[in-house]
């Protein structure tokens, strides 16, 4: 008799916890429009930007490895020297050779590349935004 006199009651207290919203089972969600707006984003006026010349050091001085040690440890944080084998590997994989003229090489017509097939050279060369349905008939070779 007490145990169900216990059950009732912690049944009623916590269905009583339930009901403090007042309309919420009205089904009546948020306000889609009353969301407060935000400034757009300006763009800045002066663009005294410089760009870069070829060959040139980089502006900011700072290699990515020793920019992540900063950020992870705080500054005046130094990686750690290469080890003679990681040394050896770069000097192997010639790593340390930059080509300045590697973005000219990449566009010129007698660099090898892979040859995706007929499909992706049709799908490319398509007009943009053209809703021709003929356009998108590719002939595969047999």
């Amino acid at each position: 008799m007490m145990r169900n006199i216990l059950i009732l009651g912690l049944a009623a207290i916590t269905l009583t916890a339930c009901g403090g919203g007042g309309n919420r089972l009205s089904g009546r969600g948020p306000d889609e429009l009353a969301i407060a707006r935000s400034a757009p984003l300006v763009v800045p006026p002066d663009f005294s930007l410089a760009p870069p010349r070829p060959g040139a050091p980089r502006a900011l001085g700072i290699d990515a490895q020793a920019a992540a040690m900063e950020a992870l440890f705080g500054p005046g944080v130094k990686p750690p020297p290469r080890s003679q084998a990681e040394q050896n590997l770069l000097d192997r994989a010639n790593a340390n050779a930059n080509d300045p003229a590697i973005r000219s090489q990449a566009g010129d017509p007698r660099t090898s590349a892979v040859n995706k097939g007929v499909f992706l050279a049709e799908v490319l060369a398509a007009p943009v935004g053209s809703r021709d349905p003929k356009l998108a008939d590719v002939k595969l070779p047999n």
